[in-house]
């Protein structure tokens, strides 16, 4: 008897999976990200303006006895309105060409215009490149209590990070955290003994990039990586059109209503860059990789250095990072660290973490194999604090010098 022609009983079919299907879709989830991050920045004078009409509309609702106390108050309320206008306006010409900041991928804000030459960033894992994952059209995303609760304030970040990167004002931030980490590159490869253009360094959570622009005018190749657009889209502006010292001014602080001991700390102005990298260029050669650092760098052996400046925290498994970390620097190579130990997802809702101690890590460092060169603690740091505000805090950093064993 010839057996039946019906599949009952046997495994169903598999349909190969279409990589060029599989391609658009991740090409397509990369777009909409990357426009989402847009809306952000241009949604940010709507949404900080409706917060000043927030606190207007409750000022109506007090007694006319109170609301004549604070005149002075509501006077104040129209010029943080005036810097928000200013910032809104920088705003809008850090946005004005991102489209053209990967040099793989165009994703059409402005479709006439064309790549400008500058520092550039290579297209790697951009569909990992998000803030949010996808799960509904952006529409409604952007019209969601989550979305307005904590995009803004990714603006307001941002901002801030320009103040500590490349604002006059920042200098001592910057002398805290990035000083120490150029000296023991410098002293570790002697211009003497070593031709600095020839010395990669890697710097993993590079931010609006001044640690690579300052590596990278020691003479040394220097490649920054970011998963964060926020950072990605302000560090392209000031890192390629930003022509002269001090071309746009911002009020980072106004936001920050609280902790004010006058009107006028609120409005602090911060003009940046300090310097500009398109009229003084480094030395050595720089660049920025956009992506998540655990699925971009594979390759072994490739790195002299690498530098983490308030990075390693950032993991939901430190391990990971220094597992990695190990693995692409090349024997002989050091790794030199600076910052806390946050744990950024340790109070994260429906997202692992761990949270070893110092203690521990040194015991997880050494069993990797790296030999600790410097340890040292109470490293007083700042990061991107107000600094007229009445609430001052500073991290107890850590600072670590490791290197891979030649053998």
């Amino acid at each position: 008897m010839e057996s039946s022609s019906s599949s009952k009983g046997h495994a169903p079919e598999t349909v190969p999976e279409d990589p060029e299907a599989g391609l658009i879709e991740d090409m397509e989830e990369e777009r909409r990200n990357f426009f989402k991050i847009i809306a952000a920045f241009k949604y940010y004078r709507h949404s900080s303006m409706a917060e000043l009409k927030r606190k207007e509309c409750f000022l109506e609702t007090l007694p006319a006895a109170h609301q004549q106390m604070l005149t002075s108050y509501r006077e104040h309320l129209q010029n943080q309105r005036r810097c928000v206008e200013v910032n809104a306006q920088v705003i809008k010409q850090i946005i004005q060409d991102a489209n053209c900041l990967f040099q793989n991928a165009d994703h059409n804000i402005e479709p006439e215009l064309q790549p400008a030459d500058g520092l550039k960033l290579r297209y790697q894992d951009f569909q990992k490149v998000a803030v949010l994952h996808r799960s509904k059209p952006l529409s409604d995303e952007i019209h969601s209590p989550t979305w307005w609760f904590f995009i803004p304030a990714q603006v307001q970040i941002t901002l801030k990070q320009i103040f500590r990167d490349w604002s006059e004002q920042g200098k001592l931030e910057r002398d805290q955290c990035y000083s120490p980490i150029v000296q023991e590159i410098t002293a570790f490869f002697n211009p003497a003994k070593y031709d600095l253009t020839k010395v990669k360094i890697l710097v993993p959570g590079a931010g609006l990039g001044r640690l690579i622009y300052e590596l990278a005018c020691q003479g040394f190749y220097c490649e920054g990586n970011e998963f964060s657009l926020f950072m990605l889209i302000a560090s392209n502006f000031v890192l390629n059109r930003c022509v002269v010292a001090n071309q746009c001014t911002i009020y980072p602080w106004v936001h920050q209503v609280v902790n004010n001991l006058s009107q006028q700390n609120q409005l602090v102005p911060v003009s940046f860059p300090d310097v500009s990298p398109t009229k003084f260029p480094p030395k050595g050669t720089m660049n920025m990789v956009a992506g998540d650092f655990l699925q971009v760098y594979r390759d072994e052996d490739y790195w002299e250095c690498i530098a983490t400046c308030f990075f390693i925290d950032c993991a939901n498994n430190i391990i990971e990072f220094i597992e990695v970390i190990k693995k692409i620097l090349k024997p002989g190579g050091i790794w030199v660290n600076l910052g806390p130990l946050l744990y950024h997802f340790s109070d994260v809702p429906q997202e692992g973490s761990i949270e070893p101690t110092y203690e521990d890590l040194l015991e997880i460092i050494r069993s990797l194999g790296f030999i600790i060169l410097k340890n040292e603690t109470n490293i007083v740091t700042t990061y991107s604090q107000n600094p007229t505000s009445m609430h001052q805090s500073h991290y107890n950093s850590i600072y670590l010098v490791c290197q891979k064993p030649n053998n």
